[in-house]
């Protein structure tokens, strides 16, 4: 697999509105990926694709929040937010 650097994009919200206070939310659930053994570089499996966990989302608004996907895994199709239930170790 092939070295990438992340790049972090300032995104923001159309109306203008500050994003929802869910830190919190997200830090519990960063927490408890890294407890249940999901830490950065650990190789694991998103069904039958190998991955790494490259870092962790700590996004708090949209579809794919860091609350409910708290881990970016990168695999051959490139890196995608995953849930602790989507993924397994390798």
């Amino acid at each position: 697999m092939e070295t990438q650097n992340l790049v972090l994009v300032k995104g923001g919200r159309q109306n203008g509105a500050p994003a929802p206070n869910q830190s919190p939310c997200i830090g519990h659930a960063i927490s408890n990926a890294i407890h249940a053994g999901f830490r950065i570089g650990r190789p694991v499996r998103i069904g039958q694709v190998d991955g790494n966990i490259v870092g962790y989302n700590i996004g708090h608004f949209g579809l794919f929040s860091g609350k409910d996907y708290p881990l970016l895994v990168r695999t051959r199709y490139g890196i995608t937010k995953c849930s602790l239930a989507e993924v397994a170790a390798a």
